[in-house]
C-alpha cells in the first residue's frame, strides 16, 4: 500500500505503555518518546504491520529516522432503443508510426507471465484446483457482508490481508485496459488466457460486493487488526468485518472506480463471452449512478481507511467511470457525464486515488478532441528530461519516494496509450521503454522479484515469508535475515531513493512493500512493449 501525498504532523513527547491480556501472552506496546515538538512529512497511509521492537531502544532506528508514513500506531515489542445511442461504438485508434526494436535484451514474455503469478499469489477465496502458486491456498473464504453476503474472492492488497476496495479497483481498470489496448501483446506471450482469468478474478468479487443497486462493500478486513498479524492468509482467525457503502454512507470515489472496472471488463469480454459482459455492464451503469445520485469520500464514512487509502476527491473517478462507460456502451450521457467532471490541466501522476491522466488519454481516443491532447502533453512534459520530475543519477523519473517505480511505470503505460493514439508516438516510446527497463534491469539491477540479475528477495510480504505447513510462521518470519522461503515472481518493489540506492530489507516498506497497484501499470507498460516488438518484427 503506498500513498503519494504527504501531510505534516507535529509529533510532541510522548511515551505509552499498554498491556493485552492475556497474562500468559502478554504484548507491550509502544509509541516512540520525541524530545521536544518535531515536524514531520508524512504520507497518509502505508502498510506499516505493527513491527515488534527488540531492545535496546537506542539501537532501534524507528526512533530516530522517522519512517515516512502517518499510520503510527503502537508498536508491538516482541438493451432497449435508447435515443442517446450512438450508432456506432467509438472505435481506438491504431498507431502505425515507426519503431526501433530494442528490448534491451529482456523477455517481455517471461516479465508478464511473471507478473500474472504475483497477482495469483494475491488470490484470496477458494482458489481452483489448478493452480500456479503452489505455496497458497484457500484464505478467507468466510468472509462476509452484514447480511451474510458472500464476500469472499478478490485480490488482498499488498503483504497483508485487507482487501481494500479503491486500489484493487484501480489496478483491475489499469490492467483490463491493458488487456484492451495491447490485447496483441499477450496474444504474442502466449498469455491471453491467463489475463482474462487473473482480471476475472477481481471483476467477479466486485459484482458480488454490490448486492444491491445502492449498497456496496468497499472494504473487508479491519486494517488494524489484520496488521497486527504476520503469517500464512491460509491460517487466519481474526474476524474480518465487510464495510458497507449505502446512500447515507456514499462512497462516489470507490464506487465509481469499481464501475470504471466492469465497463472495462465488460468492453474486454464482449468478444469472449457476452452474457458475462452484459451483466459486468449492469453493474457498472447501477454503480456509476449510485456513485452519481449519492456523492461523497468513501474515506469521510469508513473512518479505519484514512490512514491507508484516504481518498483526495471523486470527480476523477467519476470522469473515468463515465468515459469507459461511454466506450462499452455508445450512450452520449456518458460522454456528457465525462465531460462535466473532467478538469483541465496536467496531471501530477496516475496513481489509485488519481485517474485524471488516464481519463484524458482515455477521452482522447475517444473525441480527438484538441483539450484533451493538450493537456496529455502538458502532463507528459513534465515527466521528460527538463520537466517538474527529478531524475535519479541512473536515469529513473523519480516523483515521490514512496512507490517511486509505481508512478513511473504507470506514466510509462500512459505514454504508450498516448504514443498509440497518434501522440508523439516515438518520443512517448522511447521515453517509456527507458524507464521500464530502469526497473528491469538498466538502473544495475532489477526491481522485479524473480527476475533479471539481482533481483529483490526480501518483499515486505507477510505469506511468501512463510515456511509451508506445518512449520508455523510467526513475526520470527519477518525478522529473519534471509531471503522469503517463497518467491513472489513477479512483484514490482517500491524501487529506489533519489540516488538510485536500494536495501533488499524485508522490514523497510517503503523500498520493500509490493502491491496490487504497483505491478498493475507496469504489466499493462510490458504487454505495450511486447506488442510494439512484435509489430515491428512482423514487418521487417
Amino acid at each position: 500500500m503506498a500513498e503519494q501525498s504527504v501531510s505534516k504532523f507535529v509529533v510532541l513527547p510522548l511515551l505509552i505503555l499498554y498491556m493485552f491480556m492475556p497474562i500468559h501472552d502478554s504484548i507491550f506496546l509502544i509509541r516512540p518518546f520525541l524530545k521536544g515538538p518535531l515536524t514531520i512529512e508524512v504520507p497518509k497511509h502505508n502498510f506499516w504491520p505493527f513491527i515488534p521492537v527488540v531492545p535496546p531502544i537506542q539501537d532501534n532506528k524507528t526512533y530516530y529516522s522517522i519512517p515516512r508514513h502517518n499510520f503510527w500506531p503502537f508498536i508491538p515489542i516482541v438493451a432497449p432503443f435508447d435515443p442517446d445511442v450512438s450508432i456506432t461504438t467509438p472505435s481506438i485508434p491504431t498507431s502505425t508510426i515507426a519503431w526501433t526494436d530494442n528490448d534491451g535484451g529482456y523477455d517481455y514474455s517471461e516479465v508478464l507471465g511473471k507478473s500474472l503469478l504475483f497477482y495469483e499469489a494475491q488470490r484470496s477465496g477458494r482458489l481452483p484446483l489448478a493452480r500456479n502458486v503452489a505455496w497458497r491456498g484457500d484464505s478467507a473464504t468466510n468472509d462476509q457482508g452484514i447480511f451474510g453476503e458472500d464476500l469472499s474472492g478478490g485480490w488482498y492488497d499488498a503483504g497483508d490481508y485487507v482487501k481494500f476496495g479503491l486500489p484493487m479497483a484501480g489496478a483491475t481498470t489499469l490492467l483490463v485496459w491493458g488487456l484492451i489496448e495491447f490485447k496483441s501483446g499477450y496474444e504474442a506471450a502466449g498469455l491471453l488466457a491467463n489475463i482474462y482469468d487473473s482480471v476475472l478474478w477481481p471483476l467477479a468479487y466486485f459484482m458480488k460486493a454490490h448486492p444491491t443497486k445502492f449498497e456496496f462493500y468497499a472494504q473487508v478486513a479491519d486494517p488494524y487488526v489484520d496488521h497486527s498479524y504476520w503469517g500464512r492468509p491460509e491460517d487466519m482467525k481474526m474476524y474480518r468485518p465487510g464495510y458497507r457503502l449505502s446512500p447515507e454512507r456514499p462512497g462516489s470515489d470507490v464506487i465509481g472506480e469499481t464501475a470504471a472496472a466492469l465497463a472495462a471488463g465488460a468492453v474486454a469480454f464482449k468478444s469472449r463471452d457476452a452474457p458475462l459482459a452484459l451483466q459486468m455492464l449492469k453493474h457498472a451503469e447501477e454503480l456509476f449512478e449510485f456513485a452519481e445520485t449519492y456523492q461523497g469520500k468513501y474515506s469521510d464514512v469508513l473512518t479505519n481507511v484514512q490512514e491507508f487509502y484516504a481518498s483526495s476527491g471523486y470527480e476523477d473517478e467519476l470522469c473515468w467511470a463515465a468515459a469507459w462507460l461511454y466506450r462499452a456502451t455508445g450512450l452520449k450521457k456518458y460522454l456528457k457525464a465525462a465531460e462535466r467532471y473532467y478538469r483541465r490541466g496536467s496531471s501530477w501522476a496516475l496513481s489509485w486515488d488519481e485517474k485524471r491522466a488516464a481519463s484524458m488519454v482515455l477521452l482522447y481516443t475517444l473525441t480527438k478532441q484538441d483539450k484533451y491532447r493538450e493537456d496529455i502533453e502538458s502532463t507528459i512534459k513534465d515527466w521528460m528530461p527538463g520537466g517538474s520530475v527529478q531524475y535519479t543519477p541512473k536515469g529513473l523519473a523519480y516523483r515521490l519516494r514512496w512507490g517511486s517505480l509505481r508512478y513511473t511505470a504507470n506514466m510509462a503505460m500512459i505514454a504508450l496509450m498516448s504514443a498509440n493514439a497518434g501522440i508523439n508516438p516515438t518520443r512517448y516510446r522511447v521515453w517509456a521503454r527507458k524507464q521500464i527497463h530502469y526497473m528491469l534491469g538498466d538502473g544495475g539491477r532489477s526491481y522485479v522479484v524473480g527476475f533479471g540479475v539481482n533481483p529483490p528477495t526480501r518483499p515486505h510480504h507477510a505469506s511468501s515469508s512463510c515456511s509451508s505447513p506445518p512449520w508455523p510462521c510467526t513475526w520470527a518470519d519477518f525478522y529473519k535475515n534471509g531471503p522469503n522461503t517463497h518467491t513472489l515472481y513477479g512483484a514490482l518493489v517500491g524501487g529506489p531513493d533519489e540516488f538510485d540506492n536500494f536495501i533488499d530489507d524485508r522490514a523497510d516498506y517503503v523500498q520493500n512493500e509490493v502491491t496490487c497497484d504497483y505491478n498493475a501499470g507496469f504489466q499493462s507498460a510490458i504487454a505495450g512493449l511486447k506488442e510494439l516488438q512484435v509489430r515491428h518484427r512482423n514487418h521487417l
